[in-house]
């Protein structure tokens, strides 16, 4: 309780938007999709929602409201990591009063029951990440999603026949390619405890909902995996991912 007390009075003197994000309040809707690329919510944006207008775009992180269905929806960039996504999802919540934050990403597959293309939908993310650290718990914290959410991702992915797996993903800091750990000490361990997929962001978003008392989902498609080596080139990744996007619309 004294931690939110402060983080209040921290938020009071944003009169005007955030360090982060020039929409004012009332600007944002209280639901927003974030997919990592600002880029890819622009091209959403453009394409799905109806009377989109900018409404920030510091640092180039681009965030559109606009409806869908006569439902007000943004649609915002998070960035990459989970310091990122921790900053603009927890400015969304506690300052524009944003109640569902839903991600829609990209992922690498890390078991063979997940192919490129399909549908990941994730119950719970672990990590090796710091950022649980913040709270001072004397444990290692497990958030999930909301489960309301989920059961309607699920609902519709069975619905619209898209391949789709439900489970727990891996949250990490490094990107695996890039990783100094050997692969048998790196990613193969947590795939050997369940992780199925692997993405950067879903653990922070996670944790700012449960701290803030909030709603949070994560769709991500599963653009390369390290079991088969196939990927997805850097356009395919921006506009190849509706299947993801309906499932999140039919959300709103």
């Amino acid at each position: 309780m004294q931690s939110k007390m402060v983080h209040d009075r921290k938020l009071e003197h944003f009169s005007s938007g955030t360090p982060h994000n020039t929409a004012q309040k009332g600007d944002i809707a209280p639901t927003v999709l974030m997919p990592g690329d600002p880029l890819r919510a622009q091209y959403i944006a453009e394409t799905r929602l109806g009377n989109a207008r900018k409404v920030t775009g510091v640092r180039n992180m681009f965030g559109f409201t606009g409806t869908w269905e006569g439902k007000d929806v943004t649609i915002m960039g998070s960035g990459m990591g989970g310091p990122s996504m921790g900053i603009y999802s927890f400015e969304l919540f506690a300052f524009y009063g944003v109640e569902r934050i839903i991600r829609i990403g990209t992922c690498g597959g890390m078991t063979a029951d997940i192919d490129v293309g399909d549908l990941v939908i994730a119950m719970t993310a672990s990590s090796d990440s710091n950022y649980a650290h913040q709270y001072d718990l004397n444990g290692t914290f497990s958030p999930c999603a909301d489960f309301p959410l989920l059961e309607k991702a699920v609902s519709s992915a069975r619905t619209r026949g898209i391949p789709h797996w439900v489970g727990g993903i891996f949250s990490s800091d490094v990107f695996s390619l890039y990783s100094a750990l050997p692969e048998e000490k790196g990613w193969k361990k947590w795939a050997d405890m369940g992780c199925a997929a692997t993405d950067m962001e879903c653990y922070a978003l996670y944790c700012n909902a449960a701290y803030l008392k909030k709603k949070a989902l994560t769709l991500l498609t599963c653009s390369d995996s390290n079991i088969s080596r196939k990927e997805m080139s850097p356009g395919e990744r921006q506009t190849s991912l509706n299947s993801m996007f309906d499932v999140a619309l039919d959300l709103i």
